[in-house]
C-alpha cells in the first residue's frame, strides 16, 4: 500500500512540474501580468466609415494576423505591481486609498502604458487591431454588441468609473471596448492615415506627434460612442480618464 501511494504521489508531482494538471487557459499569461487573454482570430474587415469624420474615411479593407487581447483594461491592482518592479513614477490621479484594486488604472500616459506592455512581455494594440477586436467578429456594427445602443454592454453617461466586468462582454470575451475609459494604441495618428494604410496588418505612420486612443470614457453620452470614431492625444499626455489593455501575437 506505502508502495501504490508513494508511486502516485511522485507521478502527481511529475505532472505538477510539467504542467499537465494546471495547464493555462486558452490565452497566454506572463508571471508578471496574470491577467486573462482572449484569441482574437485572424480575418478581413473593412474599417472606417463613408459618413463620419474625414480621418474615418475611406472605408478600406484590412487584414490581420490572430493575436491575444486583455479581456479588460489594466486594473490598479496590475499597475501596482508594475510600479513596485520598475520604481516608474505613480500616475496621475493615483490615489490607492480610494481606487478600487479592480478599477482600470487612469492618468496614465501613452509612454506610461508602452513601459508597462513591455514590462508585461506585450505590446499595445495597434488601431486596426483594437477596431477589429471591438467588433467582436463581425465585419459591420457600430457598437461592439450591435446596431443600437445597449446600457448593460458599456459605462457611458454615467458619473464615474466601474471595476472591469462590470458589463457584458462582446463575443470575444472582451469587456468595456466602449465606455469607461479610453484605451491608447501603438499607432501614430493621421487624419489621412485611412487612404495610404496597407491592407496586411497597418501598424500606423512610421512619424507623427500624437498618438491614437480609442473607446470613449464613462461620461461620453450614448449617442457618440461609435466603433469608428478615432481620437488622438499627446504620447505624454494624461487624464483621470485615460487607460489601456494590451495584447500579443499569437504564434
Amino acid at each position: 500500500m506505502c508502495k501504490v501511494i508513494f508511486t502516485c504521489l511522485m507521478l502527481f508531482l511529475t505532472q505538477v512540474l510539467a504542467g499537465s494538471l494546471y495547464a493555462l487557459p486558452d490565452g497566454p499569461r506572463d508571471l508578471k501580468d496574470t491577467v486573462e487573454m482572449v484569441l482574437v482570430p485572424g480575418g478581413t474587415y473593412t474599417m472606417g466609415t463613408d459618413g463620419g469624420f474625414p480621418d474615418q474615411q475611406p472605408r478600406h479593407e484590412v487584414a490581420l494576423d490572430p493575436f491575444y487581447m486583455d479581456i479588460h483594461e489594466v486594473t490598479n491592482e496590475q499597475y501596482q505591481k508594475f510600479l513596485k518592479d520598475t520604481g516608474r513614477r505613480n500616475p496621475d490621479f493615483w490615489f490607492p486609498e480610494i481606487d478600487l484594486p479592480d478599477e482600470p488604472v487612469v492618468g496614465v500616459s501613452w509612454n506610461d502604458a508602452a513601459a508597462y506592455a513591455a514590462w508585461a512581455g506585450k505590446r499595445l494594440p495597434t488601431e486596426a487591431e483594437w477596431a477589429y477586436a471591438a467588433r467582436g467578429g463581425t465585419l459591420e456594427r457600430k457598437y461592439p454588441w450591435g446596431d443600437s445602443f445597449d446600457p448593460s454592454f458599456a459605462n457611458v453617461g454615467s458619473f464615474g468609473i466601474s471595476p472591469v466586468k462590470s458589463f457584458r462582454p462582446n463575443d470575444y470575451g472582451l469587456y468595456d471596448m466602449i465606455g469607461n475609459v479610453w484605451e491608447w494604441c501603438s499607432d501614430w495618428y493621421s487624419q489621412e492615415y485611412y487612404g495610404e494604410s496597407p491592407r496586411e496588418n497597418p501598424p500606423g505612420p512610421s512619424v507623427g506627434k500624437y498618438k491614437v486612443f480609442r473607446g470613449w470614457a464613462w461620461y461620453c453620452a450614448p449617442d457618440q460612442v461609435k466603433v469608428t470614431k478615432r481620437h488622438n492625444s499627446n504620447p505624454s499626455s494624461t487624464s483621470y480618464s485615460y487607460g489601456f489593455r494590451c495584447v500579443k501575437p499569437a504564434k
